[in-house]
């Protein structure tokens, strides 16, 4: 079954290589989307894939990579967008 999640990661998300590690896990399983930068500090990303794939990205997005530190995280399902691939923004 396919899933799609809306995320927004607060904390020190910027500046400690969330975006690239948030894209390299994404494409370990094999979910697609998008990842980018807000200007407010955050980090907002789009991801949908496999239901069990894309839970288990959105429980790594929790910690992030090691320099990181996310203090929130929200996030809502939504629809599948149809995204391909998963870019960095």
């Amino acid at each position: 079954m396919e899933k799609s999640v809306i995320i927004t990661v607060f904390g020190r998300v910027q500046g400690v290589g969330f975006r690239f590690y948030t894209q390299k896990k994404a494409l370990e399983l094999n979910l697609k989307g998008f990842v980018r930068n807000k200007p407010n500090g955050t980090v907002y990303i789009e991801a949908e894939g496999n239901s069990k794939d894309v839970d288990e990205f959105v429980d790594w997005c929790n910690f992030g990579p090691e320099w990181a530190r996310v203090d929130k995280l929200e996030k809502q399902f939504s629809n599948i967008l149809g995204h391909s691939g998963f870019a960095i923004k």
